[in-house]
């Protein structure tokens, strides 16, 4: 290498030389992933994809979408956007915000549900779950996160609650104060679940909601003063009988025996509520006792066996979702968008088609989609759309796709590709710098925008056009010294590297190469 630098006349051009030149404090096109992606923060709504409109909609009124886009087509980076947007609508409108739930994170979920449904292989254990099972997860998603807010907890979700939440939280009506008990012992974190509730009790002031142990500690409380009273008769009675003594006796006994059914019959009605509890949400893996435990301290009028989730009909859980909404109403949320990501990141699932679909296809149900107050947004890859294709007619019935804001693909154009680079560019200026700089000034006179264009386009995607451009300036770099000051790539370096990476994204897309 050192003589290779030295036969050409010096050392080679280094690429922070490359970009001081033209005012840019760091190099724009190296991001792999939007989520690491500092640039990416600083462009607002310069990168949006010209569909995001449609994905998006209007958060006042919900809406579902389904995208497919291959890797690197900027999904992740459009699940961010649409977290931004929604955001800001929740600013102007605080009296009609809209919930995010960010359910991109399925590794927890899916390990959760893999340790209590067995298979021989994980896609054996995926093949079985259910649409209960994802809007289950989706609860251990939102219904924490709302906790950590309401106990002054630094969570990591994104329910923005407002500063006056406690207080509002203290006003609730009673029956809404009860569903956000009910969905906090069922669906808060299970290492946490029992310690919480007390706590959200405190910030409700829900002193007047009982549950089964107070009765417990009656009947505990009743058997000691028998007991004393027993012996206080035999002290004070040895050889006489004393009838009104006695009566009290009796009565308190016979007290005593009524309480100590009620609370017996009230632990084996809860070990049989709490069993089918622990059977059915799967993706929660806790544990019978520890679901007794908190259904102990519930108000004795929601262990109704039609108000909690005990057997595998979905009608139980639109019910929880439709808790979740009246629990968020008086914080000034309306509505629920369901964020859908990164579907193929998760251990089990491991990239693998068959396992996407496993996860994915319970979800396209559209009594589900269609909900009212609820949308979901779902950025799939690119894979499912070949298998969504395969499917029956039964399957699209049922599914309805046509009602759900499909993105067949999520294209790139050469075009927006040249924009998106150049705004990453101009994001990356030094303050100092008042005059924006295009991509094509990077090139010499020979090269023209559609040159840039047209190899831009041949990428298809965000990520590769930013590996096409970085590859373009490290070949340029490398092959020009410091002495020579050469800061335009000439049109060789272009198609010479034009043609390696259309022949590395081939590969990629016929599988051949990892990236």
């Amino acid at each position: 290498m050192e003589r290779r630098k030295q036969a050409q006349g010096g050392y080679a051009m280094n690429i922070t030389s490359f970009l001081k030149h033209w005012s840019i404090r760091e190099n724009p096109f190296t991001a792999e992933e939007a989520r690491q992606d500092e640039v990416f923060t600083r462009l607002h709504g310069d990168s949006a994809h010209p569909d995001f409109g449609k994905i998006m909609g209007d958060p006042g009124r919900p809406a579902s979408s389904v995208v497919f886009g291959e890797k690197g087509s900027g999904k992740t980076a459009l699940r961010l956007q649409l977290e931004e947007a929604i955001h800001a609508y929740n600013e102007e409108h605080p009296d009609n915000r809209a919930l995010v739930i960010a359910y991109d994170e399925l590794n927890p979920v899916l390990d959760r549900f893999a340790r209590r449904v067995k298979g021989r292989q994980p896609l054996d254990s995926l093949q079985q779950l259910r649409l209960i099972d994802h809007i289950d997860g989706l609860l251990s998603v939102a219904v924490p996160d709302l906790v950590d807010n309401l106990l002054g907890k630094s969570g990591e979700g994104h329910a923005e609650l407002p500063e006056n939440a406690r207080a509002t939280a203290r006003t609730m009506d009673r029956s809404v104060a009860s569903d956000l008990l009910l969905l906090q012992a069922l669906y808060d974190r299970p290492d946490q679940a029992l310690d919480r509730s007390p706590l959200l009790r405190k910030v409700l002031r829900c002193r007047y909601i009982r549950g089964v142990r107070p009765l417990r500690r009656l009947c505990l409380a009743l058997w000691i003063l028998v007991v004393i009273a027993a012996a206080a008769y035999g002290i004070m009675f040895k050889n006489t009988i004393s009838w009104p003594w006695l009566l009290a006796l009796s009565g308190g006994l016979a007290l005593t025996l009524v309480c100590t059914i009620k609370v017996t019959m009230d632990y084996f009605r809860l070990s049989h509520l709490a069993k089918l509890l622990s059977a059915q949400l799967r993706v929660l893996d806790r544990s019978q006792e520890s679901f007794r435990r908190s259904l102990e301290i519930l108000p004795q009028r929601l262990l109704v066996t039609t108000a909690l989730p005990l057997d595998d009909l979905d009608d139980p859980r639109y019910a929880m979702l439709e808790r979740l909404r009246r629990v968020i109403a008086p914080f000034g949320y309306r509505n629920i968008i369901v964020l859908i990501d990164r579907v193929d990141e998760p251990t089990l699932v491991n990239g693998e088609t068959p396992r996407m679909k496993a996860v994915v296809w319970p979800l396209f149900n559209n009594k589900f989609l269609q909900q009212e107050h609820i949308a979901f947004k779902m950025m799939l890859p690119l894979e499912l759309r070949h298998e969504l294709y395969r499917q029956s007619a039964e399957f699209f019935q049922e599914a309805r796709l046509d009602k759900q804001n499909m993105i067949d693909r999520l294209v790139w154009p050469g075009t927006m590709l040249y924009d998106l680079c150049t705004a990453r560019m101009n994001a990356c200026l030094d303050g100092a710098h008042e005059e924006p700089v295009s991509l094509t000034q990077l090139f010499d006179e020979t090269v023209t925008r559609q040159d840039v264009v047209d190899a831009l386009d041949q990428m298809r995607q965000p990520r590769d056009a930013f590996k096409l451009i970085y590859q373009v300036i490290l070949e340029h770099c490398s092959s020009t010294t410091e002495e020579e000051a050469n800061w335009r790539v000439p049109k060789l370096v272009l198609d010479q590297v034009r043609r390696g990476q259309v022949d590395r994204v081939e590969g990629l897309h016929r599988g051949l190469r990892p990236a």
